[in-house]
């Protein structure tokens, strides 16, 4: 598979990027207006951190308990009803007067649902497309996110600016239906991958069979640990510029933009492997800059050309994909999908309560630091490239 033709030309491949496309949408949106709200109410930069991120943290709980359901569910009926629990949970959360302890709790089952919703969606755009057209197909899901993040924030940022944050989350409650609406009339029903009920046992074995090979092991964390940092640093935006996070989380989803396509389509594959290590430094360096706490316009600059960087994670998916049996395809971008959020949450938690204690720019330069250090790490310890599929 050589152009993006004939990935449109594949079934099923239009219709799951369009519910794609719709969800990630909601998601940018639903997120600055949320961490806008929480913000003004609390004015604190650790759970204006949490309530845009937070979600992520519930993933932990899924990947450790629910994660098989990833390929033992019918793919359209379980992407459709993620998304419409997601359009419900908004809702929701666009009522006024709700607690902030009320908005984490429903946070975690909206976390709790998207981690099992992640690997069914990524598992059926494996199986939708021959091996050799994944990379180019995950590239172009890449570069959607990145497109419908910038209309996403830039739409959510002039909502919030003009109008308020819950008029935001009811559009993006809105944009969830669609993606169901998407998903229930463009899918065709297909029998789950794997055979067996979902379960506890089976989410563990699958689990210790995926982590017990340490060259599948290192592409995870190197897939986890070094982004995860990173958007510690973006989940501090809206307190490091309050007036101007919108701008900066667009132009750090036209970086991603530019990074996907570049990998996706620009660089031979002969060379792509070794642009793992160089993009990950790529999207950590241009952080540093901002403990001087430049010009917003500068700042933007910067973010931009450090998110470029993300464009490492298709190099890296690629190579978990070549690692890993296809019975377990879906379990194992579940979990990288899990994983990654996680840490993502995690690091979201950590950047806010440095921000409390220093400052948001001082957060972000130490974040990056360690995202440096992780990459850095990482490239001296990897394993022989040698690694064969289980049976």
């Amino acid at each position: 598979m050589r152009s993006y033709r004939d990935l449109f030309r594949t079934p099923e491949f239009t219709p799951l990027f369009l519910s794609s496309a719709a969800l990630t949408a909601a998601q940018t949106m639903s997120g600055l207006a949320l961490a806008t709200l929480v913000y003004r109410q609390t004015a604190s930069p650790l759970l204006s951190a949490l309530s845009m991120f937070g979600p992520s943290l519930a993933h932990v709980l899924g990947a450790s308990l629910f994660l098989s359901a990833a390929d033992r569910l019918p793919p359209r009926a379980a992407i459709a009803g993620a998304a419409l629990s997601f359009a419900a949970v908004t809702a929701v959360l666009a009522l006024p007067g709700l607690p902030v302890v009320a908005v984490f709790a429903i946070l975690l089952v909206k976390g709790l649902v998207a981690s099992v919703g992640g690997g069914v969606r990524w598992g059926l755009l494996n199986e939708i497309l021959p091996k050799d057209g994944y990379l180019l197909g995950r590239s172009v899901f890449n570069m959607m996110n990145g497109v419908m993040q910038i209309a996403g924030y830039a739409t959510g940022g002039v909502l919030v600016a003009f109008l308020s944050p819950r008029t935001s989350l009811l559009l993006a409650a809105g944009l969830y239906a669609t993606a169901a609406a998407a998903a229930l009339l463009g899918l065709t029903r297909r029998p789950p991958r794997a055979t067996g009920r979902p379960s506890v046992r089976a989410t563990w074995r699958a689990n210790a069979l995926l982590w017990s090979s340490a060259p599948r092991r290192h592409v995870y964390l190197g897939l986890w640990l070094p982004n995860g940092l990173i958007v510690g640093c973006e989940s501090l935006y809206v307190s490091y510029a309050p007036d101007a996070a919108g701008t900066l989380f667009a132009c750090a989803a036209l970086g991603m933009l530019a990074g996907d396509i570049t990998v996706g389509r620009l660089v031979p594959p002969r060379h792509r492997r070794r642009l793992a290590t160089p993009l990950l430094l790529l999207l950590a360096m241009p952080y540093l800059p901002l403990a001087l706490h430049p010009p917003v316009a500068v700042a933007a600059v910067l973010v931009t050309v450090a998110s470029a960087g993300f464009g490492a994670s298709l190099v890296q998916q690629e190579r978990l994909m070549d690692l890993t049996p296809s019975a377990l395809s879906g379990h194992a971008l579940g979990l990288h999908s899990s994983g990654m959020l996680t840490l993502q949450g995690v690091c979201a938690a950590l950047a806010g309560g440095l921000a409390q204690l220093t400052s948001p720019a001082a957060a972000m330069t130490a974040l990056a630091v360690a995202s440096v250090a992780a990459t850095l790490l990482l490239a001296a310890t990897a394993p022989g490239r040698r690694a064969a599929v289980p049976a």
